[in-house]
């Protein structure tokens, strides 16, 4: 496994308090980063710092990133705790699958707001201190934001619409700062097992349908994303940016 040195670098991790997000921030302080976490509230994100026993390194930097003001709230805090910014992660995101039919005008507003909207004014609270050091973002997207599927329309939405926002961005903000998007598949991560599978009425038959899903046979790990992530945002990616890393056993590959 590649080894990264992400010291002296300054990141800032939406929706770290969970998930993906999490594990993207165990994987920046690991590889010596100073990781600003954003959390929808300051209980949570403290309550996150305080899990994490090699913390010296971990700052709080809460705002609920489905409104404007929170964006703007969470990134400057960010740059003010860590002295500018190198990198930026978006990845809080919501979903839920349901049919067209039962969708209505608030879970639309929910899931637009927070996975597409929230990225969006995250990235432009970052712009001026990712253009001084000439920094990166990394977008966490979904295999749904490359494909559809059937119940969840907001979401691939939600989701098309990062994939294809961060390649217009890449273009716009080239080259002085790197924008990127990963596409994992389903992961599993706590919000997994909580709203899909303990939901069932039959776990193991609904976690065998999850890992099915991918020709891998399994769902990622929370780790494998995170070290994605890392990779688009080290020196080594340098001239990777408008990219859409799929991240996903194979399930976009027919598609």
């Amino acid at each position: 496994m590649m080894r990264f040195d992400f010291s002296n670098k300054r990141v800032l991790v939406t929706g770290g308090t969970r998930g993906i997000g999490n594990a993207v921030v165990n994987a920046f302080n690991k590889a010596g980063a100073q990781v600003a976490i954003n959390g929808r509230t300051a209980y949570s994100v403290e309550k996150t710092i305080s899990t994490i026993s090699d913390n010296e390194r971990l700052f709080a930097a809460p705002g609920d990133v489905g409104t404007v003001v929170g964006c703007e709230n969470a990134v400057n805090s960010a740059i003010e705790v860590l002295g500018g910014l190198d990198i930026l992660v978006n990845s809080a995101g919501v979903g839920v699958d349901v049919s067209m039919e039962e969708s209505d005008e608030s879970l639309w507003d929910t899931t637009l707001s927070v996975n597409l909207k929230g990225t969006f004014f995250c990235c432009r609270a970052a712009l001026g201190a990712l253009r001084e050091s000439e920094g990166n973002i990394i977008n966490i997207a979904s295999d749904a934001g490359l494909m559809g599927n059937p119940n969840s329309s907001i979401y691939c939405a939600s989701k098309g619409g990062v994939v294809n926002m961060t390649r217009a961005l890449a273009l716009e903000l080239a080259p002085e700062v790197r924008v990127n998007s990963v596409c994992p598949g389903y992961v599993d991560t706590d919000m997994v097992r909580r709203d899909w599978i303990e939901k069932g009425d039959d776990p193991v038959s609904l976690e065998k349908i999850l890992c099915d899903y991918a020709p891998m046979k399994r769902m990622a790990t929370p780790e494998e994303i995170a070290n994605s992530v890392l990779y688009l945002a080290s020196s080594e990616a340098e001239f990777i940016t408008g990219s859409a890393l799929q991240i996903d056993g194979g399930s976009t590959a027919g598609h």
